[in-house]
């Protein structure tokens, strides 16, 4: 769905949120970059169903029950003044996502889509069409191209008296089989993920002849946007800490459950009330979407400054997630965007080319552990970034999780199913890497471990992976098919792993290749390799331990593995065997 961007905001508020945003400016360095003025919102008209906050490529989404959105204008900004690479593939996306949602301008969107004609579309939902008996209207909280959010008042029932927010989407915007599919997805989302703290609770969804209102509970509070303009653009560390547990801690949730929520940024995490330690919100899931663990991607959705680079190249899971919440511990940390240019394009290929500024203040005065969360999540390669989980047990927020427990990582059914598939060489491998593993490493191991329940003996079985996720399953478990590829795992016939082959098993070689102690990883476990796993081997043995077609081209490629001295794997045939290898593979070579 669209995204409610709020009416304009009256003149002494305006003034003030434009004092605001003038104060960020300081926080970075001249040397580097310099911070040009926010344009007024008034000063640049955004086309109906505005993919993004910008005018084009990006489609928005309704803001659950948050005052305007404002990506582009209130957001800190950040001016690269180096020259960028090429435009990115992103250069056709605004003639797709017309099409897409029926936006369609002169000269644009000229190839057409029969389905997605306004003739003829069943804008039925089937909720209820009893709205004005129970609630009454009050007065507008955010305003978009797509709709418009209210508070509201319970008038009958168990809601009597109730204050909530109603999104109302009006079916006259309903243009396209898709527009009518997505609000029925973020409907059916929004009822089916319960239970979590930090989720903007749903109640209920009605609808009648020219809108659907979607009942939800009301957040006093702000946006956290604003919070991070009131505090002069920057959270201290401590205070950033608290901030990104909340929304690691409801992310990692919905990623369990096969849900990604595509559009986190500032503007969508509110605050319950105005209090200083008020409990933090996250709010309109109109672009989320399932996902399985195996699957990926493609439909180009999100806001522009918080986009991942793998969802610009349409293939992208759950941790285009953790992208956009690197963006966000970045602002929250020096009140500057990591990526900013004056164009779209500039704003894309900064996403894709461009590498943050870790180098001005005040990031040399901040701890090494808060600059590695944010650098690792701010990874372009989306395998190497961390996931949620992780994220909450990296040393800069581990020590402060205390009150919360640690939800299951649903990477690592993935990883120890892709552990079992692997030549028992691969497996010796990644025991000797497992051995390299640091205490804080080991720790989220041991955490993840413990979930899965061990026997007396401290060994655990393929059905333990079913158990760990129907204990904290919802309806969108079910509906994203995850439960489907749980079962799939925990059906695979494996001995028992005790916690020394389950850290063999659990390891991501991605992830630990994009941190700075990876050479040292890799040379210390190739040692521990040579001593109790490296052998002669020959290359036609080899391709067959891999499960290689014996094909010449293979052949070649896999002689630079073996060492001519003794016929031994080398040290760049271990980290290649590490990572894992297919047919495909050398295809590519």
């Amino acid at each position: 769905m669209g995204l409610c961007h709020g009416k304009p905001i009256e003149t002494s508020q305006q003034g003030e949120r434009e004092q605001n945003q003038q104060q960020l400016q300081p926080f970075s360095s001249d040397k580097e970059v310099s911070l040009s003025p926010l344009p007024p919102r008034s000063s640049k008209k955004f086309p109906f169903y505005s993919p993004s906050p910008l005018p084009s490529f990006f489609k928005s989404s309704p803001s659950s029950n948050s005052t305007p959105s404002r990506s582009v204008s209130s957001t800190p900004l950040r001016l690269f003044k180096r020259p960028f690479p090429p435009p990115s593939p992103a250069k056709h996306i605004r003639a797709l996502l017309a099409r897409r949602h029926g936006s369609v301008k002169p000269n644009e969107a000229t190839i057409p889509e029969g389905s997605e004609c306004e003739v003829g579309l069943d804008k039925s939902f089937g909720f209820s069409k009893q709205f004005d008996v129970h609630y009454e209207l009050g007065e507008e909280v955010g305003r978009g191209h797509f709709g418009y959010t209210c508070s509201a008042k319970g008038k009958k029932g168990s809601f009597k008296g109730l204050e909530v927010a109603v999104k109302v989407i009006p079916k006259s915007k309903m243009t396209t089989a898709i527009a009518i599919e997505d609000v029925r997805r973020e409907v059916k989302i929004l009822r089916a993920l319960t239970g979590h703290k930090n989720l903007v609770q749903f109640y209920e969804a009605y609808e009648d002849d020219n809108n659907v209102y979607i009942v939800m509970e009301l957040c006093k509070g702000g946006e956290l946007l604003d919070k991070i303009l009131s505090r002069g653009g920057k959270y201290s560390e401590e205070d950033a800490r608290v901030v990104m547990i909340q929304i690691l801690s409801v992310v990692a949730f919905c990623h369990l459950q096969g849900v990604v929520h595509r559009d986190l940024k500032p503007e969508n995490f509110l605050f319950i009330s105005k209090d200083d330690n008020s409990t933090l919100k996250a709010i309109d899931f109109g672009l989320s979407d399932y996902v399985k663990p195996d699957e990926r991607l493609n439909d180009i959705v999100g806001s522009a400054y918080y986009v991942a680079p793998e969802v610009l190249h349409r293939s992208y899971g759950t941790e285009a997630d953790m992208w956009s919440i690197g963006v966000i511990a970045y602002i929250l940390l020096c009140g500057s965007r990591p990526f900013w240019a004056r164009t779209e394009s500039g704003i894309f290929r900064a996403v894709l080319k461009a590498d943050p500024s870790f180098d001005e203040g005040p990031w040399p005065s901040l701890s090494a552990d808060a600059i590695d969360f944010v650098k690792r999540l701010l990874n372009k390669d989306y395998r190497k970034r961390l996931t949620a989980v992780q994220a909450l047990s990296h040393p800069w927020l581990a020590n402060h999780c205390d009150d919360m427990r640690i939800p299951f990582d649903m990477i690592i059914p993935k990883l120890i199913k892709a552990y079992i598939c692997s030549s028992s060489l691969r497996k010796t491998a990644l025991g000797a890497l497992a051995k390299t593993l640091t205490l804080v490493q080991l720790a989220y191991l041991k955490e993840q471990f413990t979930l899965l329940g061990p026997n007396k003996s401290g060994q655990i079985s393929m059905q333990n992976f079913k158990t760990a996720i129907l204990r904290s399953a919802t309806d969108a478990s079910k509906d994203s098919r995850v439960l489907d590829y749980v079962n799939m795992v925990s059906s695979i016939q494996y001995r028992k792993l005790d916690f020394e082959e389950f850290c063999a098993a659990a390891i991501s070689v991605h992830q630990l290749e994009g941190m700075e102690s990876w050479e040292q990883h890799a040379r210390s476990a190739y040692e521990l390799f040579e001593k109790d796993g490296n052998r002669p081997i020959m290359v036609e043995e080899l391709a067959s331990e891999l499960g290689l077609s014996p094909s010449v081209p293979v052949h070649v490629v896999l002689q630079d593995w073996i060492r001519h001295s003794d016929g031994k794997l080398s040290f760049l045939g271990f980290v290649r065997l590490l990572h894992g290898v297919s047919s495909r593979t050398f295809q590519k070579a």
